[in-house]
């Protein structure tokens, strides 16, 4: 069925002009692309991502190198891509976690002549500025905002946005929109908790002590999440927020069933991981590729629908 998919996309796709040199003879298998994530070995969230390149390197005959930081760093995130672009790939999937770091690295590939599609972390917007083919992920502001409804109809009037990845751009948009959606300011509302799981569960706990008339909280994914779950269940203070939080995990569905977690924003990574290799391959070797970015997300798992969402957890989910 997937190979089906392929053959789909390949009719469907929009044909746009070649790059010299970037199709060389049609139907040729074997390319080589490299994926390069800002994740540090440490984040389990990019494992469905993982397992999205290996179906799709299956499907297309390819093969594709999944590369990081170990410890999330950017800079040595740009030193990746660098050190990837000098391999000459045929084509290079990225995140855009940090625009003024990864920029230099990220236009290098590009002048090379080599196809770049982003991902995931960062803007269409940034990304078209970099030169990129296209951009696949989730609009964050957007979902950010969808979250914000969600809690607005629920009551919430003050919240706690837990930030634990503060200098990537994105994530700040998700609490800008979380902020504009109920028509309040962000302000102090937003915390940077680091990635540390003691040092989020000790800020979030300072700042629901000093502020008593928060009633909702916005977790940016499992590394601010988990915790912050841990801290309610702590204090038997299961019920007293609305709490939402971005992205999935074994601890996140727990806390959903439970009633803890009243949402998780899914920006659907497995799609993040297959589609860029799958137009890649399409536009190596026949020239065709998307007109338009993809929106993966943001779609909204709940009590409702979390059953199904975790008989397909860590590897489609």
């Amino acid at each position: 069925m997937l190979k089906s998919f392929v053959k789909l996309l390949s009719a469907a796709a929009v044909a746009v002009p070649v790059a010299l040199g970037a199709a060389s003879v049609a139907h040729a298998e074997g390319e080589r692309f490299v994926f390069v994530s800002h994740a540090p070995d440490t984040d389990s969230w990019w494992n469905v991502i993982k397992n999205a390149l290996k179906n799709a390197a299956a499907d297309t005959k390819t093969s594709v190198e999944y590369r990081n930081p170990a410890t999330g760093d950017i800079a040595d995130m740009a030193r990746i891509i660098e050190q990837a672009a000098a391999t000459n790939p045929a084509g290079i999937i990225t995140t855009i976690a940090d625009f003024d770091v990864l920029q230099s690295a990220i236009e290098g590939a590009i002048a090379k002549g080599i196809p770049v599609v982003t991902v995931n972390s960062g803007t269409a917007e940034e990304s078209k500025k970099l030169g990129a083919m296209m951009h696949i992920g989730q609009p964050e502001y957007d979902a950010g905002k969808g979250a914000g409804e969600r809690a607005k109809a629920a009551g919430v009037t003050k919240f706690l946005c837990v930030n634990h990845y503060i200098t990537n751009v994105a994530s700040v948009e998700r609490c800008r929109g979380y902020a504009d959606a109920l028509g309040v300011e962000l302000g102090d509302q937003m915390i940077d908790s680091t990635q540390d799981p003691t040092q989020v569960y000790n800020k979030v706990k300072a700042y629901l002590t000093t502020h008593p008339d928060t009633n909702g909280i916005l977790a940016l994914g499992p590394n601010s999440a988990e915790p912050t779950i841990k801290l309610l269940r702590d204090t038997g203070e299961t019920s007293k927020y609305n709490f939402i939080t971005f992205d999935l995990s074994a601890d996140i569905s727990a806390g959903i069933k439970d009633g803890i977690v009243n949402a998780a924003i899914d920006q659907q990574p497995y799609l993040q991981g297959y589609l860029p290799v799958v137009f890649l391959t399409q536009y190596v070797r026949y020239g065709v590729m998307p007109a338009n970015n993809v929106n993966t997300g943001p779609g909204f798992v709940t009590k409702d629908n979390i059953s199904l969402v975790e008989k397909l957890a860590g590897e489609y989910r």
